[in-house]
């Protein structure tokens, strides 16, 4: 799971710099570049609660291996895509099958993790894609200045195929006894998860901006190399996140997350001012150590309050939250920086993750993980 999860970022993490490049080549402008990021994660987001459920029902490496094929596709298409109006249709569809490889390939990994162990485990799991979000943009950014568009979809699709050789080659996840197949809204999604996860919204909406323009944000104040931030940013979670899962499983989930949501909130601060090497560095590491220990942390809080044959479609409603959050902050993001600057365009961003302190308080409060488990009125 670690070889297709690394996989699976390098290939994701060389397109999501690369493309706004590209749109603005094609005539595109800075709020049609964070379309790209914004529309594969509404669909994505649209589409994870009913995917999430069919990996529960379906069998999540089946999943797998559908979503690694289809998007090899997708990276073929966007070679010979003539315009950017093509490229964020193909990336609507896309986007639907990014939301069943998530959602599947983190229930899988759930599946493996001793309960003790979560925060600690799900940390761990995710270093293969904190590793390829470190080398990922700068190679991608390389290839697309030395080959161009075109050898970087072929290259992603080469990537994309391993990516499907790897999930035939896992063992067949061992699927619990599900009630029979229903299409009723409160059987697809889990609307209350849902509800508590706006905690994620509110935060994601950040990376979203982050993941899209950092590298842009860095060329027009002239820091360099481009792929500055996603390398230290990456750095920092690989050398924190063991440490904060396995302290947050010894004295509880609830009681570290807002510390990463704190964290999180100061590296946007400190970006909003960047204008060298030095104070990029320093938002990204803040925003790493946050970002990377808050959503481990967060996910094994409440899967100990979800049934284990929901836990794709838990999956399911977290990445809705999730990358909601994260194509409204791409769009966005490109929107305000178009017109008033990348300073003021970080500063929303910021002003969105504080806000995600005091709802998760309020939640809690109101104890939404318990209610999780009630069963519908």
């Amino acid at each position: 799971m670690c070889s297709y999860s690394f996989t699976v970022f390098m290939s994701a993490f060389q397109l999501l710099p690369v493309a706004p490049f590209h749109i603005l080549a094609l005539g595109g402008t800075g709020s049609e570049a964070g379309l790209f990021l914004g529309l594969l994660t509404y669909a994505s987001a649209a589409s994870a609660p009913i995917t999430g459920a069919m990996g529960d029902r379906l069998g999540k490496r089946k999943v797998l291996i559908v979503a690694s094929v289809a998007i090899t596709g997708f990276s073929l298409l966007y070679a010979i895509a003539p315009s950017y109006h093509i490229i964020l249709a193909l990336v609507l569809v896309h986007g639907v099958f990014w939301s069943g490889l998530l959602s599947s390939s983190s229930a899988y990994i759930l599946d493996i993790v001793p309960a003790s162990r979560r925060a600690e485990g799900l940390g761990y799991s995710g270093f293969a894609s904190i590793l390829a979000v470190a080398i990922a943009p700068g190679l991608g950014l390389w290839v697309f200045d030395k080959g161009g568009w075109t050898l970087l979809c072929l290259e992603m699709a080469a990537l994309n195929l391993l990516m499907a050789f790897i999930a035939w080659r896992l063992p067949p996840d061992t699927r619990r006894e599900m009630p029979r197949l229903s299409l009723r809204p409160s059987d697809l999604v889990e609307w209350r998860v849902m509800i508590g996860a706006v905690t994620l919204f509110l935060y994601s909406f950040s990376y979203g901006g982050v993941t899209s323009f950092v590298a842009v944000y860095a060329d027009s104040v002239g820091v360099t190399p481009r792929a500055l931030y996603f390398t230290i940013f990456a750095l920092a979670i690989v050398t924190t996140r063991p440490f904060i899962g396995r302290y947050a499983d010894r004295i509880g989930h609830a009681r570290v997350i807002v510390p990463c949501l704190a964290m999180m909130v100061l590296g946007i601060v400190v970006l909003v001012f960047a204008s060298t090497r030095l104070t990029f560095a320093l938002s990204a590491v803040l925003f790493g150590i946050g970002f990377g220990s808050a959503y481990p942390v967060f996910v094994a809080h409440l899967m100990h309050h979800v049934p284990d044959h929901r836990r794709g479609a838990t999956f399911g409603a977290l990445i809705g939250a999730f990358d909601t959050g994260i194509g409204t902050g791409s769009i966005s993001i490109g929107w305000l920086s178009e017109h008033y600057g990348f300073g003021r365009a970080f500063a929303v961003a910021g002003v969105l993750a504080l806000f995600s302190i005091p709802y998760f308080l309020y939640m809690e409060k109101r104890q939404w993980t318990t209610s999780a488990l009630a069963p519908p009125a």
